[in-house]
């Protein structure tokens, strides 16, 4: 049963988010998703260079958290709109 494990089910969740979002355009997912790669490849430098390695797992991390939270941010931002009408 390790395909059910919380990364996994978070993964896909993150995976449904971009495509669903994919026609939008310019939104609150993609842009986490660009910060998160930016983040996840400087972490992963830092870890190359002090001699521990890629931690390719810590990438995914951080890219499903970027995007969830993106997916977050965009809920938010588009429940706002609708209060304020």
């Amino acid at each position: 049963m390790a395909l059910l494990t919380l990364w996994n089910i978070l993964s896909v969740l993150s995976i449904i988010c971009l495509l669903i979002t994919f026609f939008i355009g310019k939104n609150a997912v993609w842009g986490t998703l660009t910060l998160g790669v930016i983040i996840a490849i400087v972490v992963l430098l830092i870890g190359k260079f002090r001699g521990v390695g890629y931690d390719w797992d810590l990438f995914k991390h951080i890219i499903v958290i970027s995007v969830l939270a993106g997916a977050l941010f965009e809920i938010l931002g588009r429940l706002s709109k609708i209060k304020k009408k």
